[in-house]
């Protein structure tokens, strides 16, 4: 291959490039995942909803559940799911033995796996993220299973629960209003 053939080979990579750029920021007109505002539209370059309509929220988006009751009220508890986005689950709906795992929590021990309390990374990024150290987990007996299985609670700093059955793959935040 001649020089002047690889000038033209590097300079078609880099237009396939830009055009790549291009066409993902103009996907959703700001180059980022988040759903346009009427506020984001009107301080960024793109679409606006009078032009386009409303723009909806990508597929991928979680969508919250909604309360049963209003936050804050509800039974005096004071409790606010921390992220919308997280489904959301009643405390006794939860398995006889994650119940019993939040009351051992609440006691402060004895747990009955050594990695119990320990940091929970959150590598999965399904929970709202935080500082390294800021969440713990703590394992769910699973009935006839020869280890750890897969349930879980994981605690956060400020107080909050969370609830998975699949091993991190989801989570749901636990409701102690009921």
């Amino acid at each position: 291959m001649t020089s002047r053939n690889r000038l033209w080979t590097a300079l078609a990579a880099l237009i396939c490039v830009l055009a790549a750029a291009v066409g993902y920021l103009l996907s959703d007109g700001t180059g980022d995942s988040a759903p346009r505002t009427a506020a984001t539209a009107a301080s960024t370059p793109g679409p606006t909803a009078a032009s386009t309509g409303p723009v909806a929220p990508k597929p991928s988006a979680p969508r919250p559940s909604a309360p049963a009751t209003p936050p804050a009220t509800a039974a005096g508890t004071g409790w606010v799911p921390t992220d919308p986005a997280l489904a959301d689950v009643c405390r006794t709906r939860l398995p006889d033995q994650a119940r019993d795992t939040l009351g051992l929590i609440a006691k402060g021990g004895p747990y009955p796996y050594r990695s119990d309390g320990i940091v929970f990374e959150n590598r999965e990024s399904r929970l709202p993220r935080r500082t390294s150290g800021y969440y713990h987990e703590f394992t769910v007996v699973t009935p006839g299973s020869g280890d750890r299985g897969a349930r879980r609670v994981v605690t956060g700093g400020s107080g909050e629960q969370y609830w998975t059955a699949d091993h991190y793959s989801t989570f749901q935040e636990i409701d102690s209003r009921c």
